[in-house]
């Protein structure tokens, strides 16, 4: 097979704007517009909704131009899909973003409504370097782990 380019990743939000805005003031993404709002036969078509809604945008990830997205959308009508949700759970299990400074982060996070969900730990591995590490919960609940290599 040639020609084949990941393109992005998508997460299902309940409020798009404000989850996007965590992303951006936390994370470093970027807006790419021009912002979604897509409805009609087509996208009924597509994802099977009848009626279906969909807004969002597409955030370019740091350390890339023009390369994957994180594509955040809110449906309308809305599924909860929330209940029982762990870091073990099949499926989509984290994004991760390399950081400077996982404490400093992990303060921000905090303080844009997310939580940690263990605690920061470090690791030394052979040929690797020191990681710090830790998993954290965005203001919507999806899992984000926060690291930091040093050779």
């Amino acid at each position: 097979m040639k020609n084949i380019k990941y393109v992005h990743t998508n997460l299902i939000a309940r409020d798009w704007r404000s989850l996007a805005q965590f992303y951006i003031e936390v994370l470093g993404c970027r807006p790419t517009y021009p912002e979604r709002d897509l409805a009609g036969e087509w996208i009924d078509k597509l994802t099977g909704i009848p009626g279906v809604r969909v807004r969002g945008i597409h955030l370019s990830l740091p350390g890339y131009e023009d390369g994957p997205t994180l594509e955040i959308f809110e449906y309308s009508p809305e599924n909860d899909r929330s209940d029982g949700q762990a870091i073990n759970l099949r499926g989509l299990g984290h994004l991760a973003f390399h950081v400077d400074d996982v404490e400093k982060v992990l303060e921000a996070v905090i303080s844009h409504g997310g939580r940690p969900i263990g605690e920061i730990v470090k690791k030394e591995y052979p040929k690797l370097g020191l990681l710090t590490a830790v998993y954290v919960r965005d203001p919507e609940g999806n899992f984000i782990e926060l690291q930091n290599w040093k050779r």
